[in-house]
């Protein structure tokens, strides 16, 4: 389970990016399944288009595509459980969104993003 953290990690090549690579590896062999909220691809895209233009985002969309990435939309049960950890916790809506989607389908979140230190003990964490 990737968050937004973990997509610009592997994109801007930052430190853990190579971590993800070997994720990425494990996935297209069949090992596991890496799954990611829209709510957090939102989160990637506007930080792009923001930061970087219209083009930037386009190529941003066009290459997450070609990910071995599967798209976790938003339902009643998902939203509800970003709210309860939005309501307890001082993380954004978007992380509140990524920490429900690994809860929810027992997934490990890879991320480098601190701000989930709050929640090691309500999800499992990996660490780049």
């Amino acid at each position: 389970m990737f968050d937004s953290y973990t997509i610009i990690t592997f994109f801007e090549k930052e430190k853990g990016f190579e971590k993800v690579i070997d994720i990425f590896t494990e996935s297209v062999s069949g090992k596991l399944k890496i799954l990611m909220n829209i709510i957090n691809w939102g989160e990637v895209y506007y930080i792009v288009l923001r930061e970087q233009g219209s083009k930037a985002a386009t190529l941003f969309e066009e290459s997450f595509k070609k990910l071995p990435v599967e798209l976790v939309y938003c339902d009643y049960s998902l939203t509800k459980r970003a709210s309860e950890f939005k309501a307890f916790n001082s993380l954004s809506y978007a992380d509140c969104f990524a920490a429900a989607t690994a809860s929810i389908y027992e997934a490990t979140l890879v991320t480098g993003d601190k701000e989930f230190l709050k929640l090691g003990k309500d999800i499992l964490i990996e660490w780049l």
